[in-house]
């Protein structure tokens, strides 16, 4: 698996849309009409024939304004309902766009995953709480439009890194607070996910106030470490034990609380790594990737998955 992952790899940073999209700042264009969209690559990524794409579907509006996401799955016609994998790009809540993880969303998608790789409004535009409003929004809409796109409801899981893994976090701990869903519609169906992987995961907020401007009851809200209980998604954390962006030890508070409460949890240490290991198309990518396949292929791929209870509904 590891070759093929490397060459989906390797095929998807080819045209240097990722890449591109990784230096650029998260910025805006706002038309007449006062929608605002983010500013496009030049290049589309490169797909291999195993893969489709639909790009720019809105999945939630706020009065004028949409956020949408790139939805990639399988090219071959569906069997059966699929598993789905919400993919989350990183960038410290305040930049970044969703053509910065379309790799990931493409190796997911080559290995029989539905992907939707979302973009969500980021600082300051909006607080940290309306980044994890939006990221919830996608998994209600990705559950609303399930027989559209042949997905099993009861088996949805979120990959992130950095930011990006906060908010898929986020998902796999707070389903049932419903003063943090939001207001960005398809609000009778659940934003809960039941597995998740998130890479140098942000767990305690109320420790990244320069990044987040919130104060402390604030970021409490919007911490991870806040929801764990005995209903907590299924966990694979990544983390490098150097990391000087995101300390490993809030990858190590995340686990002890999942402990704890007897959720699955595997922390995998990076030694010597660096921030975000995940970029680029080196042995850590790869391996990183091929971690979360295999972790989503295990908690989601099966016939039986834990279902999205009555108690999740928001």
């Amino acid at each position: 698996m590891r070759a093929f992952l490397t060459a989906v790899l390797a095929l998807a940073a080819g045209a240097g849309t990722v890449a591109a999209a990784a230096r650029q700042q998260a910025s805006s264009a706002r038309r007449g009409d006062g929608r605002v969209r983010p500013r496009r690559t030049a290049r589309p990524i490169r797909l291999p024939e195993t893969v489709k794409v639909t790009k720019d579907i809105v999945y939630a509006r706020y009065g004028r304004r949409e956020v949408m996401l790139d939805l990639y799955q399988p090219a071959e016609a569906p069997t059966g309902k699929r598993a789905c994998v919400v993919v989350i790009h990183g960038g410290g809540w305040r930049s970044g766009n969703k053509e910065r993880f379309a790799r990931f969303a493409v190796a997911l998608a080559a290995k029989g995953f539905v992907a939707p790789c979302v973009g969500y409004r980021l600082r300051p535009e909006v607080k940290v709480s309306g980044c994890v409003e939006d990221v919830k929004a996608a998994v209600r809409w990705v559950r609303a439009n399930a027989a559209k796109h042949t997905v099993d409801p009861n088996r949805i899981g979120a990959f992130g890194g950095s930011a990006g893994a906060h908010l898929a976090a986020m998902l796999g701990t707070s389903f049932k607070e419903k003063a943090i869903e939001g207001e960005g519609g398809n609000a009778r169906q659940s934003s809960r996910v039941t597995a998740v992987v998130s890479m140098a995961t942000p767990a305690d907020l109320t420790r990244f106030a320069r990044y987040t401007g919130a104060d402390p009851n604030a970021a409490k809200r919007i911490s991870p470490a806040s929801y764990v209980d005995a209903d907590s998604a299924r966990f694979l954390l990544m983390h490098a034990r150097g990391d000087r962006v995101v300390p490993y030890g809030q990858s190590l508070l995340l686990q002890k609380k999942l402990q704890a409460a007897k959720v699955p949890v595997k922390l995998i240490t990076l030694e010597g790594g660096s921030h975000a290991f995940w970029n680029g198309t080196g042995p850590a990518a790869t391996k990183a990737l091929e971690q979360a396949v295999a972790f989503f292929t295990k908690t989601l791929m099966p016939a039986k998955a834990p279902p999205a209870g009555k108690e999740a509904r928001p």
